[in-house]
């Protein structure tokens, strides 16, 4: 990445990233949505943030030093513009529609029958700028019986089965993984999503309705894997890829501390047999010989392995995997994690000040582009920061601002 753009303090429309020029009105909230329009914005697309009076609920969410800027708000947001409207005025939706007019994207995460109360709805929307890229990021696909049912991260982590295979994997309940795997996941979708409906325009040279349901995105990546023997019809065998949910899958136990190694392939496991002392084993013991045979004796592979890295001290561990071309890293806590070195290498962190939040702990984005550079243009906006300023540059005046916010 190298030494990071130095971020400019409130200058959101004049990036030099690949998407500037682009403006997105952005009716998300909580974490999906203003993930993918965060990274819409290190893209440089100016992202108009909607906001209800009482703002997107993660404003809500500490740790936080001032009232409304959450800790996760704060991380999801930056870079961004945020206009306070009340759209259950008519007069307010009447400027959210004008807005819209003139933007590129329109993205939201309402219940569709609540967006066509409110007369945002794509036909609505549509018909004033038959140009937009109308993303819609829902719970559930609108073909099917789900479809407005309420989504949040825990939900679709359970209905896609994730704390099953946690449970299946060796925990003493099913649990949710501890990340919203499946916000993040499917905002990753949805940027990439709107970006592609962007490129198709310049084609086209007409918008459309993109809708990304967490449900089908979330199944998609889990099923990937763990399909497994029903992928064919008929059956080859159950669900599940085995050496995933391995009960002894997890990080290793050193004599010290713990130890995050993969001996995966036979070269792996060639070099880890002679760090070992025991060099004839792979070919002498069939569980280890081909990469069918580990797969079919997982468990015991993994509880073998285990058994070997207690005799030795995570460092020693780390400098015998390195010189034998073994893959092996650290186990991270959070703290240690953000003080990794290949991280500071990289200029993975930058520390900016923020008006009302002081110093602040930036991530910047971790791609990298040799012409069209990807930046942070801003910090995450106090509520309705810039609701005069964007209105203003629509046209209205201060007794009509005063009115609907």
């Amino acid at each position: 990445m190298g030494t990071p753009a130095k971020m400019a303090k409130g200058d959101y429309r004049n990036h030099t990233g690949p998407l500037s020029g682009v403006r997105i009105l952005d009716l998300t909230t909580v974490v999906m949505g203003p993930y993918a329009t965060m990274i819409l914005s290190n893209l440089g697309a100016d992202i108009i943030k909607l906001e209800p009076p009482s703002g997107d609920i993660m404003r809500h969410v500490g740790p936080m030093k001032n009232k409304l800027m959450g800790h996760s708000f704060i991380n999801a947001n930056h870079g961004k513009r945020s206009i306070v409207l009340d759209l259950k005025k008519p007069e307010a939706r009447s400027i959210a529609l004008k807005i819209a007019k003139e933007s590129d994207v329109f993205v939201h995460n309402i219940r569709p029958a609540a967006l066509e109360r409110l007369g945002l709805d794509y036909d609505s929307v549509s018909a004033m700028n038959p140009r937009i890229i109308f993303a819609s990021a829902v719970g559930f696909g609108s073909g099917g019986r789900y479809s407005g049912k309420p989504a949040y991260d825990d939900l679709i982590q359970g209905i896609v089965g994730i704390p099953t295979l946690v449970h299946e994997g060796g925990g003493d309940v099913p649990r949710y993984v501890p990340t919203p795997v499946a916000d993040r996941s499917v905002g990753l979708y949805l940027s990439s999503m709107i970006s592609a409906a962007l490129y198709a325009r310049e084609i086209s040279g007409h918008g459309q309705s993109v809708e990304v349901p967490m449900f089908e995105v979330l199944a998609q990546y889990v099923l990937g894997d763990h399909m497994a023997g029903l992928s064919y019809d008929p059956a080859q065998g159950g669900p599940y890829y085995t050496r995933l949910i391995s009960k002894n899958r997890h990080p290793y136990k050193t004599s010290d501390g713990y130890i995050c190694a993969l001996i995966y392939n036979d070269a792996h496991w060639r070099a880890f047999f002679n760090v070992i002392s025991t060099p004839d084993m792979f070919h002498k013991d069939d569980r280890f010989s081909s990469q069918s045979d580990r797969a079919d004796n997982i468990d015991f592979v993994y509880a073998f392995v285990a058994k070997e890295l207690e005799k030795k001290t995570t460092s020693e561990w780390l400098v015998l995997f390195e010189e034998n071309d073994i893959p092996a890293m650290l186990m991270s806590t959070i703290e240690s994690l953000i003080k990794d070195p290949h991280l500071k290498d990289v200029g993975f962190f930058s520390f900016e000040e923020h008006p009302s939040e002081g110093r602040l702990r930036m991530i910047n984005p971790p791609e990298t582009w040799s012409e069209t550079k990807s930046y942070v243009s801003g910090f995450a906006p106090e509520l309705g920061q810039h609701t005069y300023e964007v209105l203003s540059e629509f046209g209205f005046s201060p007794e009509e601002i005063d009115a609907v916010s």
